[in-house]
Order: C-alpha cells, then structure tokens, then sequence
C-alpha cells in the first residue's frame, strides 16, 4: 500500500464486517484491492477491540489502531529491525555533532559504519538523519511594521571593474541592504569593506531612501561592532556617531544565527539572480561605471512584480513606508581623517593606508602640510590655506598628479612625451595646407616616427624665424591663396605683387639658408 486510507473508507470497511460481508463484497462496493482490505482486517483484529467500540472512536483514536507509524520499516506483525533502534540512539548526538565546523553527513555515516558493520547505507541513513532534524528545522515567520528597520549585510560574492592604466581586476565588496517590510532593496559597491567606505555606504542608502529607519540591524561585523554580545554588543565609536546624528538604533543578530536577519539574507541571494547575473557579460573601467549598472539593475528589481501578489516593492515602500521614515539630518556623515606629510621632491605628499601620493605645487618641497582626507576626496592645507584638492585614490603605492603643480620645465617633458604624428599634423594645418604636406612627407620619410619630430618641431618653430618666402622656397610653388592662408593670423601677412619688404634689412634672411630649409629641400626633392 503506497498510501494509507482515509478515515471514512476505514469506517466503511469495519461497517461490511458488522454486516458480515465478505472480503469479496467489500472489495466491490469500496474498489479497494483484496490485500488492502485483507490487511486493514488484520490490523483491526490486532488491535483487540471489538469493531463497534472502533466505529465509536473519534478519528484520531481510531488511527491510533489502524495505522503504522511512518518512522517504522517493519510492517505490522512483523518483528522490528534492530538496526533502527540502535540509530535512533545516536541521531540527537549527530545532530549536536553536524553543527561543528566540517562534520558533515557522508563523515557521520562512515563512523557509523566503522562501529556497526551491518548498518544501514547511506542513503538510508541521509533518510532517518533528514527526518529526525526536521523539527530542529522549524522556522517562524515576522510580521514587520512599515519603516520600522532596516537590514544590513555584505554579499560574498565580489563585483569588480578593470583599473585601465594597470589591467589590473579590482574586485570590490558589496553592500546590500532592504527594508523587511516592503524588501525594497539598494545596493552598491564599495572600494573595502573599511570602517569608512562601509559607513558612506549607509549614508547613501538613507539618501537613497530619502529618510531614517528607527533602527538599523546588520550582523557582527568588525567594521561597525568592537565586541560581539547577545544581550549587549558593544558598537564601534565610529558606528555610535553615525547612529546619533540620523537618530536611529543600531543593532546586532546573534552570533551565527543568519535568520535574524532573514531578510537581507534573502536579498542577498536576489541580488545574484537580479543584479549580478545580468551583468555577468559586461566589462567596467572604474568603480563609477559599475555602480551606474548597479543602479540600474536595482530599479528594474524594485519595480519587478510580485508573483504571488499584486504591486511592486517600489509601489509598497511609496505607499507605506516612505511617508513613516524620519527625516533625514541637514548635513551628511563622514568620516574624516587629518595627518602631517612631508612634500618629497618630487612635490607629492604620501596619505593613507594605500601610500598612494598626491601632488601640491613644487614650491612647497620639504615643507610639511596638513592633510585631511575622507573616503572620496583628499584635501592638502600650507596652514590655512589650501593648496591641492585631488579625488581619493585606492591604488596603493601610485600617483594622482596635477600638471599644474609641476615645474614649468617638468611641464615642458610631459608635452614632449605626448607628442605623436597626429599632434604635429594639427599644428601644421594651422600654418597652411603646405605646411602640412610637409610635415606629412617628413613624416613618412623613415620608418621610425620619434627620429622626425625634432625636425618637425623646427619647421613649426620657422614661423618665428623667417619669413614666408624663406619657407615658400622649399615647398613646391602655390598659389597666392596658400600663401594667404599659410601665414593667416600670424605676425607677417602675404605681400601684394612688387611690394618691398621692410625687413629686407633685418635679422632675417632672405633665402633658405637655414639649416633646416636646406634639409627640407633635400626631403622635397
């Protein structure tokens, strides 16, 4: 028998036999089988009972007699397997051993194996071990309030973006958080999981929420709990400042016990189904482009449908919660830090944990300067004044420049370092399509570029030294519109027809004797 009767057709059974029908009659009326009748007659007939007292029974008595215990192998009359009360000996010890770090099911069963040869196999042993946890397994469900907490916890899966000067990956923690009433959740990817960046993240969920929860639950965390407690867990300074000045409540979840916050749990597991698989075929170059997708991602989760009930948790959290929430303070939380650096010669000054260096102007080297820096900017003071401001930066041991701070021949290098075909080619179409041309010539006239920009640089320079007839004689002839064009906005303009140059008796010659013109007519030839 795969199921056990109903009650009804059991009463039903005992009733034929009141009417002395036989084991034939019943099988026909009640279009049972024969061995079914047969067997619930026999169970009857064990039971000592006569079969109007069972008929009187109500249906829980009644099923006391009738029916096998589901935890029982043997089958009623038979004897017992000796194996089975031996195991339920031990099942409330595996129980209390499978909650220790690496026990697991396949190690308790070949210990159990080791002492009992002719014990039960696996899978059975998974069956009897599965069915006697399932009362320890009992879970109780919340009813929360609108706007009344809020839950906090990191995921443990990691996003990441590449770093475009380094090709470097930088995996980055992630944050999330929801409202257990509406579960309208936010995400958002932090640099670290550091005090700093984890509290900057709950300043932009409550701007994201545009209001307060009463209180704020997340578990044991380091950044935010100095010393873990079930009755009086003692919060970092830092945790304490920021719930004082958005007036909510920081609390904690036991230790190991994820079901106090079932919630942000749950969420978790969303946001590897919602966010991140969606974005699994993308590629980010900075923290700022991951975070926009992130976005994203949550708004079209929030505005998702329920399945099993009508709305969103968008259109829960607008119609209950968001008018509930406290108001949020006038001015955000941050966490600032202030040291004293030394400006290196190489005017930067080194912050922080990363020893990443930032620039201030070069006329500071070997002074030393105030530096007060947050998890998003880091600004530089020579007393009271201040001199640099440069956007946080997590790359250890690198540099943040600015090209104004550096020395006017320094300045100079870095041009030069920048320069390539295309930035001469720019210049030379200022002076005249020319120009230009020549440039492109010198250009191509060897295999390796950086061997002609000198030489470019020295045609650009020519301006400044000779006039147009200087450079028109080693071009190839053009027009009067060139020439116009080439020394358009330029100090010495195209000279009409039979006009005498007033400088025919300065410093600048009148033919290409320059060594550079003789060179170029070289190339042009």
């Amino acid at each position: 028998m795969s199921k056990p009767l109903r009650m009804h057709q059991i009463r039903r059974i005992i009733e034929m036999q009141l009417e002395g029908r036989s084991i034939r009659y019943t099988t026909r009326l009640s279009g049972l089988s024969r061995n079914t009748v047969r067997e619930y007659l026999r169970r009857i007939s064990c039971s000592g009972t006569g079969l109007k007292e069972l008929l009187a029974l109500d249906d829980e008595s009644l099923a006391a007699f009738v029916y096998v215990p589901t935890d029982e192998k043997a089958t009623a009359g038979r004897s017992v397997d000796a194996r089975y009360d031996h195991l339920q000996e031990l099942l409330p010890g595996y129980l209390i051993e499978l909650r220790k770090p690496g026990v697991t099911r396949q190690l308790l069963w070949e210990e159990y194996r080791n002492s009992n040869e002719d014990g039960y196999g696996y899978t059975q042993f998974c069956a009897y071990l599965n069915r006697h946890l399932r009362p320890a397994q009992a879970v109780m469900h919340f009813t929360h309030q609108p706007a009344e907490s809020s839950q906090i916890d990191f995921a443990g899966k990691k996003l990441g973006y590449v770093d475009k000067s380094t090709g470097q990956f930088i995996e980055c923690e992630s944050l999330v958080c929801v409202l257990p009433f509406s579960n309208y959740m936010y995400m958002e990817c932090l640099p670290s999981a550091r005090q700093e960046d984890f509290i900057n993240g709950m300043v932009r969920f409550k701007k994201f929420l545009g209001g307060v929860t009463a209180s704020v639950k997340m578990d044991n965390m380091r950044t935010a709990v100095s010393r873990s407690s079930r009755y009086e867990p003692l919060f970092a300074e830092a945790m304490e400042y920021f719930a004082a000045h958005y007036g909510t409540t920081a609390l904690t979840a036991r230790v190991r016990k994820p079901r106090d916050k079932a919630s942000v749990e749950k969420a978790v597991d969303l946001a590897y189904q919602r966010i991140y698989a969606p974005l699994r075929h993308q590629v980010f170059y900075s923290l700022e482009d991951l975070n926009a997708a992130v976005r994203m991602q949550v708004e079209l989760f929030n505005n998702r449908p329920f399945k099993n009930k009508p709305g969103t948790r968008q259109l829960l959290f607008e119609q209950y919660e968001k008018p509930l929430l406290k108001p949020l303070p006038c001015a955000d939380f941050y966490v600032r830090h202030t040291t004293q650096s030394k400006v290196q010669r190489n005017y930067h000054v080194i912050v922080g944990e990363d020893r990443h260096q930032y620039s201030v102007p070069f006329t500071l080297i070997g002074k030393r300067l105030k530096v007060i820096y947050t998890a998003d900017v880091v600004e530089i003071y020579d007393g009271l004044r201040r001199v640099a401001l440069h956007k946080r930066s997590y790359r250890k041991n690198g540099y943040t420049t600015n090209i104004e701070h550096r020395p006017p021949n320094h300045q100079k290098i870095i041009e030069q370092r920048s320069w390539d075909g295309d930035y001469f080619l720019k210049q030379a179409i200022l002076l005249g399509p020319s120009v230009r041309e020549l440039i492109a010539r010198l250009l191509q006239s060897t295999g390796f570029y950086e061997q002609t920009y000198n030489s470019c640089l020295g045609i650009l320079r020519l301006e400044k030294e000779v006039w147009q007839r200087a450079v028109a004689g080693s071009l190839p002839p053009c027009t009067g519109s060139d020439q116009s064009k080439l020394w358009h906005g330029r100090k010495y303009p195209a000279q009409e027809p039979g006009q005498t140059s007033d400088r025919s008796t300065s410093k600048y010659p009148r033919s290409p004797s320059d060594p550079r013109i003789r060179s170029l007519s070289i190339i042009n030839h």
